[in-house]
């Protein structure tokens, strides 16, 4: 019985260290995430990426902004200018960019970030389709860094001259954002332009699961909730008593709104012009109906 109860002894030790060595030894990566959300016509749909990091920034950045050597060196893609037929055949993409929540939109903490590179508002963490890049919640296929001559502004007015966290001056984080489509529900895999919005108005930014816009800024509307072409088109020239308010000692408001305006579409100043693409990044996914299975959290 003693030997018997030896080797059971043993058995249960080496059960025992097989499951610590399991537990503790390193768990691969997980895959990145190839599926997002967005929307259409008013509804939730699915984003599908391929996952090879085929972004295309076309033209180049110093081809816009020949004075941004420096900003070259670190990123093609830019914010500000665009040429309408770099590549042929892409359908435009908005992206809405939370701008009421300030300099969060980076996703760096020391700037109010939530852990995971999503922006914060009144101390609540905003959960968007895409965290800022570099991140963990950033999207697959996203640039990490990108150029803008509207961040060097910024940059000035609170007292920066020489960049932002050893980046070149105007290069930031790709921004925290959401996305926003004119078309069905169902794309084949195609390129998409991007026009970047900046939304100055949080009640009119939509939960990425549900598409519902709540009154963040009490008393104020939920009307031009931007889930629809035409609601960001009616918010493009719709000023709202909450966006001063939202705003207040925000440098992004200062500096490129400092109105009342829902919404503001860098060199896009009216409804006739709102197709026409602000940026150099093109981004190839396919559309299909529905919410994805999962969010970044």
């Amino acid at each position: 019985m003693g030997v018997i109860a030896a080797v059971v002894v043993v058995i249960i030790v080496l059960v025992a260290a097989v499951g610590v060595y399991y537990y503790l030894k390193p768990k691969p990566a997980s895959a990145p995430l190839l599926q997002e959300a967005g929307f259409t016509a008013g509804a939730v749909v699915t984003f599908t990426y391929n996952g090879t990091n085929t972004f295309v920034c076309s033209h180049a950045l110093l081809s816009y902004f020949p004075q941004a050597t420096a900003a070259a060196g670190a990123t093609q893609c830019e914010v500000g200018a665009a040429t309408q037929n770099a590549i042929p055949d892409q359908v435009p993409e908005w992206v809405l960019v939370p701008a009421f929540a300030g300099l969060s939109i980076f996703g760096v903490a020391a700037l109010n970030a939530s852990a995971h590179g999503f922006p914060t508002f009144h101390g609540a963490t905003l959960l968007t389709d895409c965290g800022a890049g570099g991140t963990v919640a950033a999207c697959v296929d996203h640039p990490t860094l990108i150029y803008s001559p509207l961040f060097t502004l910024v940059e000035q007015h609170i007292g920066i001259t020489s960049g932002y966290g050893g980046y070149p001056e105007g290069v930031l984080p790709t921004p925290s954002h959401d996305h926003l489509l004119n078309t069905t529900s169902v794309v084949p895999n195609v390129e998409w332009g991007t026009i970047v919005v900046l939304v100055f108005d949080p009640n009119i930014f939509p939960d990425r699961t549900t598409g519902v816009c709540t009154a963040v800024i009490a008393g104020s509307s939920t009307a031009h909730c931007l889930t629809s072409l035409t609601a960001l088109a009616a918010a493009l020239s719709t000023s709202s008593a909450s966006v001063a308010t939202a705003n207040a000692g925000n440098p992004i408001w200062q500096t490129e709104n400092n109105t009342s305006l829902q919404v503001l579409v860098p060199g896009d100043l009216s409804i006739a012009q709102l197709n026409n693409l602000d940026s150099n990044l093109y981004i190839p996914f396919a559309v299909s109906p529905g919410a994805p299975s999962s969010f970044p959290t």
